[in-house]
């Protein structure tokens, strides 16, 4: 059982995705293409993309098109919100490594069906006139 302490802490937050992420997010959005960086040197490629090497620190760009399927490497499925109610529906999240892709992206696992490591999945955008270079603009993955 999952140990929790109840308070309260109003939590309020502003994402800045940096340029990496924001070429990330605006080509996603333009293009429906998820875009990486890959490292030369250390031959990683980071989906998302990144500015610079996590391992190396070599200077990175946003160029490499990844996916649009790939392999699920884990998955959960949540029952309760974060606020400890019941979800009326239980939640999938999954973390996939796009093909082309050397890290994970999680985002929500879409479709019936049990779920299993290993599986292929195929990102699910939302259609073009509704992208607004968000990470919502992928809908979740599909399990093949």
């Amino acid at each position: 059982m999952a140990r929790t302490i109840r308070g309260e802490l109003p939590v309020g937050f502003r994402y800045t995705p940096g340029v990496g992420n924001t070429e990330f997010l605006k080509v996603l959005r333009d293009r429906g293409v998820l875009l990486g960086s890959r490292c030369e040197s250390c031959g990683v490629t980071y989906l998302p993309a990144r500015i610079f090497c996590e391992r190396c620190l070599a200077e990175l760009s946003p160029a490499v098109e990844c996916g649009p399927a790939g392999e699920l490497v884990s998955w959960t499925t949540g029952h309760v919100g974060v606020d400890g109610d019941l979800l009326e529906e239980p939640v999938t999240i999954g973390l996939v490594r796009l093909d082309g892709a050397d890290t994970v992206l999680m985002h929500r696992l879409l479709g019936d069906g049990p779920a299993q490591i290993g599986q292929r999945v195929e990102v699910v955008l939302r259609p073009e006139a509704e992208r607004v270079a968000s990470i919502l603009d992928i809908e979740g993955f599909r399990l093949a």
